[in-house]
């Protein structure tokens, strides 16, 4: 599944050195995933996830291979883009083409990186939540701009055409939210709304999961204390957005050494875990994605599916002909996989279970599809 995160922010904020460890990360782990040549402004990198180390111990298999996304770096954003200022329309088309969005915001001072004050290059105090606010407001401009032509059309088609007046007034409302400071996917929605073709035909720039990202000095990895990172915080909640905090710079550093380099290296930070890998973990399920098992001696491996999807089409990501030909899934959880010893030790204390089409897939479940 070819999903994608973009990478935005104001220039200088740190989006190319996050960007560069994703990179470094992808080169490390490229041997070890179906791999293909893509845009050098895009990185795919792999999902941590200790659950195959702990099928691994018990299957043996020739390898392990993890579910990956894609992170795509768009260039920096400035005020007017929508506009065409900078680089514009040609970043926001690349923004619409994405799945989710990681917004990168400064929250560290260093007098040598400029704060570039909106319309010009001045030097100013840093402001996350100005800088965020920015962002937001050129990305929410863009998607007006876009709606009022569709509802300029369709309100002229709907004097004629009856059928056309619940999308007229529809495009109508979601204007008035946009104009009010909302962004699209705060506006209202329920199944058979007139609203729902127009979100799917247009695909809106704020309308996009979101990701906040707090990029933090190394003197202050954790963000903690860090009056930036709260603004930041805040801000974030008030979207009901989640917010990560990153050092990009040490990511950078880290994901050119072996594992336990990065493992002393992360402890001298008082860390157990790379941020990084959290972030990557925080956009794969934003994306409404989860990742079922599967274990053998050849090898261990997570597969990627959408939340809510039933057995066969989960199986259909392994091979078409999995999901035409679907007999039934043999499933056991995770938990139980590894609490007997495997999928024997599973089918002896009966935990071990045949599903069919209805079923729909859990995160963490270890399954076996039988097919026509």
């Amino acid at each position: 599944m070819g999903l994608s995160v973009g990478i935005v922010g104001l220039p200088n904020v740190g989006k190319s050195t996050l960007f560069n460890a994703l990179t470094k990360k992808q080169q490390a782990a490229a041997e070890n995933y179906p791999f293909c040549t893509i845009e050098p402004n895009s990185a795919i990198v792999e999902v941590a996830d200790s659950r195959l180390e702990a099928l691994a111990e018990i299957a043996k298999p020739e390898q392990i291979i993890r579910a990956t996304v894609e992170f795509t770096d768009i260039a920096g954003l400035v005020k007017g883009a929508s506009k065409g200022e900078g680089l514009g329309n040609k970043f926001l088309a690349n923004i619409r083409e994405c799945d989710a969005i990681l917004h990168v915001v400064r929250c560290f001072e260093n007098e040598d990186i400029i704060h570039v004050q909106e319309g010009g290059n001045k030097s100013a105090p840093i402001d996350p939540v100005g800088d965020a606010q920015v962002i937001e407001t050129e990305l929410a401009l863009a998607d007006m701009e876009q709606l009022q032509r569709r509802y300029d059309r369709v309100s002229k088609e709907a004097k004629a055409k009856v059928q056309m007046r619940p999308e007229a007034e529809a495009c109508a409302a979601l204007l008035k939210h946009l104009e009010e400071g909302g962004s699209v996917r705060t506006f209202p929605r329920k199944e058979g709304d007139a609203i729902l073709p127009v979100l799917k035909d247009l695909n809106f720039l704020t309308d996009k999961p979101v990701i906040f990202c707090a990029n933090v000095s190394d003197d202050g990895v954790t963000g903690e204390g860090n009056h930036h990172v709260e603004a930041l915080a805040e801000y974030a909640r008030s979207h009901g957005a989640p917010l990560v905090v990153i050092c990009a710079q040490m990511e950078a550093d880290l994901a050119g050494l072996t594992d336990d380099e990065a493992k002393e290296f992360l402890q001298s930070y008082g860390l157990s875990e790379s941020s990084l890998d959290r972030t990557i973990n925080l956009a794969y399920h934003t994306l409404g994605l989860a990742s079922y098992l599967t274990a053998g001696p050849k090898e261990v491996r997570a597969w990627t599916f959408r939340r809510g999807w039933k057995a066969p089409k989960c199986a259909g990501v392994i091979h078409t002909d999995f999901e035409k030909g679907f007999i039934r899934a043999q499933v056991v959880s995770f938990d139980d996989y590894i609490k007997y010893g495997g999928e024997s030790g599973a089918r002896e204390h009966g935990v071990l279970r045949p599903e069919g089409k209805e079923y729909e897939m859990k995160d963490g479940d270890v399954v076996e599809f039988l097919f026509n």
